[in-house]
């Protein structure tokens, strides 16, 4: 036992503390620059098994194309429009406002019946092993149902990238308002509050950071889905440009394309994390 109490005693004192302590803060300077290792090795990765004339390398640029190439693939994308004349920022566009109808949507449908869900026993009992069988639906397998219901219109697109992202919010709403600590309804109720205020101004106030968690994590993993959505039917956006550079054997327009959607996602979850520090300044202040 002794010596495990001092194993720290033999950690390089050039190391700071916060590097091997358990659960400690690490400073941002440092968290950046750790974060910044990953990518760096992945890159010098990439560029080793891509460099080098097309013969000569690992990997073949069909496969995996060199960060050059994919780099290079960019100005193609922006300077050459498509048979229908959009560019890389119309395709943007289109997926954008795909993902933004379709999470609307599901939130419509959603929060209410997730906040019923936790609030009220008889829906709970009523809908539980509906919502708990829906999460062990292959998403893959609602293309096919929501273009026999809607066609192959964007309706469909709507349809299913709200379905996506509904059947991952659901239960995240329905627990958030469950874990609501019963003080608060106690003391509501002792305040004279009827049932609809008790959901209304305690239950939906105290559960809103926890909600706004689930949504920003739906929202991530609706975007996840984008590219089934779109190269079943060829109507733009950036599944669709992904699934044609496939077909012309343009791999570096492929990899480009995904590293937009991946960029793209995670600006969107920054702004969602931004947004949840302004909102809910004492969730931050209790972290």
């Amino acid at each position: 036992m002794a010596k495990l109490l001092n194993v720290s005693a033999m950690i390089p004192r050039t190391i700071p503390q916060w590097f091997y302590n358990i659960r400690g803060q690490v400073p941002r300077s440092a968290a950046l620059i750790l974060g910044l290792i990953p990518i760096a090795i992945l890159l010098a990765f990439w560029w080793g098994l891509t460099r080098g004339i097309p013969e000569e390398r690992t990997l073949g640029p069909t496969i995996l194309p060199s960060p050059s190439e994919v780099v290079a693939s960019m100005s193609d994308l922006l300077h050459s429009p498509d048979p229908e004349n959009r560019n890389l920022f119309d395709h943007i566009g289109i997926s954008l406002r795909r993902v933004g109808l379709g999470f609307l949507l599901a939130l419509a449908i959603v929060l209410p019946l997730g906040i019923l869900i936790g609030a009220l026993g008889s829906m709970r009992a009523l809908l539980s092993q509906v919502v708990t069988a829906s999460g062990y639906i292959p998403i893959a397998t609602l293309v096919p149902l929501t273009m026999s219901w809607f066609g192959l219109d964007e309706a469909q697109k709507v349809v299913f990238l709200a379905m996506a992202f509904g059947i991952f919010l659901l239960p995240m709403v329905a627990k958030a308002i469950d874990a609501v600590p019963d003080v608060y309804l106690r003391t509501a109720y002792t305040l004279g509050a009827t049932r609809f205020q008790v959901i209304a101004r305690v239950l939906v106030p105290v559960a809103l950071p926890d909600i706004w968690h689930g949504m920003r994590l739906a929202f991530g993993v609706g975007w996840s889905y984008l590219v089934l959505a779109e190269v079943v039917v060829k109507s733009g956006g950036l599944g669709d440009l992904i699934d044609t550079a496939r077909r012309r054997a343009m791999s570096g327009r492929v990899y480009l394309v995904i590293i937009i959607i991946t960029l793209i996602a995670w600006l969107a979850d920054l702004l969602w994390n931004r947004l949840a520090g302004v909102l809910f300044p004492y969730r931050a202040r209790q972290s």
